[in-house]
């Protein structure tokens, strides 16, 4: 079982699933204000105006971030009409939009947004990345 992590400012709840978490930096980097490593708790919504959080939110490119507004109960979610894989430099497979993944074990589970599958084969969350690639100096 998943955990997640939340922190509200009242207008919105951020989720944060560590798991998933690739480290790639992008939150902090674009919302210092919000997102600070290092501190307890690392996340800090009152941060900034709520209209920001989402948009970065949206920029996390291993989906462990999403968000949901506070009067909803669904979660917040950039439209997606195709998909789209990048590869990252020296990191992970991103795969932009919806896909379902099947497990070796049978198991499936639908990933929304941005998901990182590992490339580097130094992951210990297989199929995705944990950040592992920087350790192992990757150079894919």
């Amino acid at each position: 079982m998943s955990k997640e992590h939340s922190y509200t400012n009242g207008e919105v709840t951020i989720l944060w699933k560590p798991e998933m978490c690739t480290h790639s930096r992008k939150c902090w980097i674009g919302l210092r204000e919000v997102f600070k490593p290092g501190e307890r708790p690392w996340i800090r919504p009152e941060g900034a105006a709520t209209e920001r959080i989402v948009a970065q939110v949206k920029e996390c490119p291993s989906g462990a971030l999403t968000c949901r507004m506070n009067d909803t109960d669904e979660p917040e979610r950039p439209v997606e009409s195709t998909s789209e894989i990048e590869v990252s430099p020296r990191g992970p497979l991103l795969f932009k939009g919806s896909c379902v993944v099947r497990h070796a074990d049978g198991r499936t589970e639908t990933r929304e947004q941005t998901t990182a599958f590992c490339r580097c084969g130094a992951s210990a969350n297989k199929p995705y990345c944990d950040g592992s690639h920087r350790k192992i100096d990757f150079e894919g």
